[in-house]
């Protein structure tokens, strides 16, 4: 039996409950007709502690973010995924949401995957690390085992959130995915930060929207087991990633040409 497309999709930072609350509300509603065809977890990070301004918007905080993601699960029987930022974070996150994540820039540290495999396997949750800018896939194999001391490899996420490329631009190596699969764990592709100009708007990150969609498609394409997007229903006053997060009348359209091609796979 074919598996299900996985799809992560929700604002950046809870920038509060109702804001939440009404794109969980847009996601369950809209994609209520390909439920048996895909998975779909909210996702939603209480704090942006890599932002490129001190200035910059982080979110509510561990205590209240958790809560609105409660919220959201309970009310809409959606499994929700959140970033940690700190190995003792780890335990807290895991008592609450369904899959923990790793940010990009912390995917080699041993203490945070250890923190993440032991809290996920306490409490019978996912562990998602994005890999890093600096990262190769094949390097990604390191990643894996340290987690799999932890987890079984069913239990372990890989995500593909594009390479540096000289300076504020990041590109995708489609060979990526079935070359991180090979690991024997699922392949995600973040279409969101994949896009990002880091600092490319000087204190604050720029991006490039237009291409979301079609390496999205590529990235189905070309074996990812499911795509991350953040979503805004007004994207440019968004308080993260403005420049790259997709306008939420665009989700649905956008789900269902991805699961087109991957049932075409």
């Amino acid at each position: 039996m074919k598996r299900k497309l996985d799809f992560y999709i929700g604002p950046c930072v809870l920038e509060s409950e109702q804001l939440a609350l009404l794109i969980a509300n847009r996601i369950k509603k809209e994609l209520a007709h390909l439920e048996k065809k895909i998975t779909i977890t909210f996702k939603g990070s209480f704090d942006k502690a890599n932002r490129t301004s001190i200035n910059s918007k982080r979110g509510p905080g561990i205590d209240e973010g958790l809560k609105i993601l409660e919220r959201v699960k309970n009310d809409f029987s959606l499994p929700v995924v959140t970033d940690f930022h700190h190995p003792e974070q780890a335990m807290a996150v895991a008592s609450v949401v369904d899959v923990l994540q790793i940010p990009a820039f912390l995917s080699r540290q041993t203490d945070m995957i250890v923190a993440g495999g032991a809290a996920a396997a306490k409490y019978g949750r996912e562990l998602k690390i994005k890999k890093g800018q600096f990262l190769a896939p094949h390097d990604a194999k390191n990643i894996v085992e340290k987690a799999q001391s932890f987890l079984p490899l069913s239990k372990i996420i890989l995500t593909e959130r594009g390479v540096s490329f000289g300076y504020n631009n990041l590109i995708v190596d489609m060979s990526s995915f079935q070359i991180m699969k090979s690991f024997g764990v699922r392949a995600v592709y973040d279409a969101t930060h994949s896009i990002q100009m880091p600092g490319g708007n000087g204190c604050y990150t720029g991006g490039k929207r237009d291409q979301l969609q079609v390496l999205a498609q590529a990235a189905v394409a070309a074996g990812a087991d499911g795509v991350f997007i953040e979503t805004h229903p007004d994207p440019a006053n968004a308080f993260s990633d403005s420049a790259t997060c997709l306008h939420l009348d665009s989700v649905r359209p956008l789900v269902e040409k991805l699961l087109s091609i991957y049932e075409v796979l």
